[in-house]
């Protein structure tokens, strides 16, 4: 996947896209627009999209605990889910965020690695140390998909982030998190991104049409406001 776009093919419960069946066809659109990689949340998800497209897989399997913000591969139990149905690349929360079996990071990769040697790991992360930690537990890739999702990451830049990690870590960096325009994907490779992951830039219909529409309603409202004075 180096130098690809991977397009993000999720949609959670509750939106109107949550189907495997769907998930499965914009992983096909995505790779007759030249898409080198998928990412996919679920097993059903990823055995969906499978059967429409060869191309490489980042699995997540997202899992809400109560008491803990880590729900992006948060335990061994999806790791096993997801080497069980087979996946290039099983990418998990790489912060420092407290896990919900309250392992540490260090833990929690040390045992995944001892059980899965010859699985390739990607870890999120959210800011430069976590990156570095990631780097020195033995990961294969880091991503930038968490920064500005962490509390304490809400004001940063990602591509600010990204630049910082590549000239910190030795192994591929991949882009992704807020990478939402053509000239930010093209920027990250000129950073130094290995790859360059999009996802509701590209498959969020909801998102995309709200994006719009609170833009137009800035216009609505000065129109509004005009006419009152």
């Amino acid at each position: 996947m180096k130098s690809k776009l991977i397009v993000s093919c999720q949609a959670l419960e509750g939106e109107p896209l949550h189907s495997p069946f769907i998930m499965s066809k914009m992983a096909l659109a995505a790779y007759e627009g030249g898409a080198g990689g998928i990412r996919a949340n679920s097993v059903i998800d990823i055995q969906a999209i499978k059967q429409e497209v060869d191309l490489p897989i980042i699995g997540i399997i997202k899992r809400d605990f109560e008491g803990s913000d880590v729900f992006i591969t948060p335990t061994l139990k999806e790791v096993d889910e997801l080497v069980a149905e087979g996946v290039d690349i099983i990418a998990f929360d790489a912060t420092l965020r407290e896990r919900p079996d309250s392992k540490t990071i260090e833990e929690f990769i040390g045992t995944i690695k001892m059980k899965y040697p010859n699985q390739k790991f990607m870890a999120d992360i959210s800011t430069v140390e976590e990156a570095i930690n990631a780097e020195k537990l033995g990961v294969d890739y880091v991503g930038t998909t968490l920064v500005g999702y962490t509390e304490y990451t809400k004001e940063h830049d990602p591509l600010e982030i990204l630049e910082h990690v590549v000239k910190q870590v030795t192994i591929p960096v991949i882009a992704e998190g807020n990478i939402n325009t053509p000239e930010k994907a093209r920027k990250a490779l000129e950073l130094g991104a290995s790859a360059v992951v999009v996802g509701s830039a590209v498959t969020r219909p909801k998102y995309i049409t709200e994006s719009f529409y609170k833009e137009m309603e800035k216009s609505f409202k000065r129109k509004e406001k005009g006419s009152l004075l």
